[in-house]
């Protein structure tokens, strides 16, 4: 897929006040710790990750994404009437019927010819909604798309923590599949892409590839509670997939969008922890290249991860004009949308 005229407007993102530390979620975990004689300090060592948010367990997806829609709304200056689609695109939803995406609409006050929908794919969900906001941009059937994300994963965490404590079957082996439900995170985003022609100076989404793995949609798995989202990883076989996926999808990429290695001057990814940053990159042979992490603090935010890093990236002020930057998504199913943006 390729585009020649669409840009990302605006983009603002929302943290949470409260935040757990590695040591803290240890703590919380000492029966189990104690029982199974696991050592402290292993799962800031696995993963990196010192810290991640969390909003209250009541915390609707629906007001996070509309806090941070306002957010943008007020940045970019625009007519909300304008904005032609809304996609919430967050792990995270208020319900399964209707869409979250309609109680956000409502929120803002948005146009009634506005589309609507939730997109759901897994991690990977604002990334996705990207490619299908700058597809119907691209045919010319809407000026602005809005997408936002809510992701509050304390109701997972705190679960997994009770669950863990209460679980007399546990063994160290057995305990591994729920390691990963103790990195998420949360964080809420909001962009919002147009026709370049109404941004000439915006970054530029010149198009990218997809690819999908479905043989590993068992390797991680929610039970689909939206208030609870109990999930079972088997992270090291997800990695082992991840890195094919992501190496055989950065190589379709390059070749859609004319690019090689030497072309690229940020790399940003889904931000995992340090295992997934370190393996992935050297499988894409993009080791060398700059790159922006921001899981040491927020841990996995789901699908708000890799656009809340591309924000505070730009937020820095690093991205120079006329940089490429690789938007390299990917999330559990397993499936794949990379991106190049040009700042």
């Amino acid at each position: 897929m390729k585009y020649t005229k669409v840009a990302i407007h605006s983009f603002d993102y929302l943290e949470p006040d409260e935040f757990l530390t590695s040591d803290d979620i240890e703590t919380k975990l000492a029966p189990v710790y104690k029982r199974l004689n696991l050592p402290a300090g292993r799962l800031e060592l696995m993963t990196g990750i010192k810290s991640r948010g969390l909003w209250a367990n009541g915390m609707r997806p629906s007001e996070l994404s509309t806090r941070a829609a306002e957010r943008v709304l007020e940045k970019s200056g625009i007519n909300r009437n304008e904005i032609g689609l809304l996609i919430h695109a967050s792990v995270c939803r208020d319900f399964l019927e209707p869409s979250t995406a309609s109680v956000v609409h409502h929120n803002l006050e948005l146009n009634e010819d506005a589309m609507i929908y939730d997109l759901s794919n897994a991690c990977l969900g604002v990334v996705n909604a990207m490619a299908m906001a700058s597809n119907m941009i691209e045919l010319g059937q809407i000026k602005y798309a809005l997408i936002v994300s809510g992701e509050n994963g304390g109701p997972l965490l705190t679960q997994t923590i009770e669950h863990l404590n209460n679980d007399e079957t546990l063994t160290r082996k057995s305990i591994k599949k729920y390691i990963a439900n103790l990195t998420i995170g949360s964080a809420a985003v909001a962009y919002l892409l147009c026709d370049s022609s109404l941004a000439p100076d915006a970054p530029r989404i010149l198009g990218g590839a997809v690819c999908t793995d479905s043989s590993a949609n068992i390797l991680c798995q929610g039970d689909g509670d939206t208030t609870s989202l109990m999930m079972e990883t088997d992270s090291e076989e997800l990695l082992k997939h991840g890195l094919e996926l992501a190496k055989k999808n950065w190589t379709k990429t390059k070749q859609e969008l004319s690019l090689e290695n030497k072309d690229i001057d940020w790399v940003v990814g889904h931000q995992v922890g340090t295992a997934h940053e370190t393996l992935t990159m050297k499988a894409m042979e993009l080791q060398d290249h700059k790159t922006f992490t921001t899981y040491e603090t927020l841990g996995n935010t789901g699908s708000s991860a890799l656009p809340i890093t591309l924000a505070k990236l730009s937020e820095k002020q690093k991205i120079k004009k006329g940089e490429k930057v690789a938007l390299l998504g990917i999330g559990s199913g397993l499936t794949s949308i990379m991106l190049g943006v040009q700042w």
